[in-house]
């Protein structure tokens, strides 16, 4: 079992049968039901949850308790949530550009459009189905459907990530990323303008309670740190370097979106954003929507301590196009 920790979440323990084990502390008295109130916070449906508290997965203060109990300050929930159902997995001949291979890791610089893992509505064409057609085998850890993934990139951000071939890999890299050890960088456009040079933005962040799709700023949600820090100021966008703290789901598009600068092209935070800006700053946006012609968010830098030989390892990935296109054509304009 994880160390206590609040319900912000530190990082679950996950087992080697691909099960995750939490242990949360909530903060205030809640309005919400006991089934809700862990969806919102584990990542699952609540339909998921309800069927966890019914088959005894969930303890409240070590006791079984019903989905409809409402959790109250101190209490102490544990949760244990099994692996999901395997996934067929299908070695597949995609193109995969490999920046680093060992025999113990992989780094990876995705592409924008790659779905990382399988998962319904994505059982082809996947990061872990092109690295399966490569290198044939990935640490087991991951099962049953993300076989030596340690961490992800949303299906729309293009760059880096590091993938384990090892088990033992796999372990001291997931250590390193929960005790923050890992270095994360991202490039990214953003409508508007920063009112300083640098920011760190801490906002909780949880499952959007109107949409389980998108994730939202939410009381009692997870701790979540974003580092942010201007490189260029344009017309109406500046170019940002951020440095991921924590590594929540969405977090910097949800973190950017919270703070009045949501990224350039992102479909689910700020549709149409551009269409806010008047005049010639208007047109100007509107150009640069469509010259990056996705959303603007790139993982450029990766650095982490190699998990056997204990080497410290950096890497970088240039702006792809159309992206680093679009760069070049708003410093001329700007």
């Amino acid at each position: 079992m994880s160390p206590t920790t609040g319900a912000t979440g530190e990082p679950d323990r996950q087992g080697a049968d691909g099960s995750r084990r939490e242990r949360l502390v909530v903060p205030s008295d809640s309005e919400d039901r006991l089934d809700r109130w862990l969806a919102d916070r584990l990542d699952l449906s609540r339909t998921r949850t309800a069927s966890l508290i019914a088959e005894g997965a969930v303890r409240v203060n070590g006791a079984e308790v019903s989905k409809s109990y409402r959790p109250r300050q101190g209490d102490v929930i544990e949760a244990r949530i099994p692996a999901p159902e395997p996934v067929g997995l299908e070695p597949e001949d995609l193109p995969l550009r490999i920046v680093h291979e060992d025999a113990h890791v992989l780094v990876v610089d995705k592409p924008a459009g790659m779905v990382v893992h399988p998962a319904p509505g994505h059982p082809r064409g996947t990061l872990v189905n092109a690295l399966l057609g490569r290198v044939h085998h990935l640490s087991s850890i991951g099962l049953p459907n993300r076989p030596g993934i340690v961490h992800r990139l949303d299906k729309d951000t293009s760059g880096l990530l590091v993938v384990a071939r090892t088990d033992e890999a796999h372990r001291a890299l997931a250590r390193d990323l929960a005790r923050r050890r890992m270095g994360r960088g991202y490039l990214a456009g953003a409508w508007g303008h920063l009112d300083r040079e640098r920011v760190a933005i801490d906002l909780p962040l949880g499952r959007d309670p109107r949409d389980r799709k998108r994730r939202a700023v939410v009381e009692g949600g997870r701790r979540a740190v974003t580092h942010v820090r201007r490189l260029e100021r344009w017309v109406s966008a500046d170019l940002l370097a951020l440095e991921l703290e924590t590594g929540r789901t969405h977090q910097i598009r949800v973190h950017l979106e919270a703070v009045g600068h949501p990224l350039v092209g992102d479909p689910m935070y700020s549709p149409g954003w551009e269409r806010g800006f008047l005049g010639a700053g208007g047109r100007w946006a509107e150009e640069l929507g469509a010259r990056a012609g996705r959303l603007f968010l790139h993982a450029a830098r990766l650095a982490f301590r190699h998990p056997v030989t204990g080497e410290d390892l950096a890497f970088t990935s240039p702006l792809p196009d159309p992206l680093a296109s679009a760069v070049a054509w708003a410093r001329e304009t700007s």
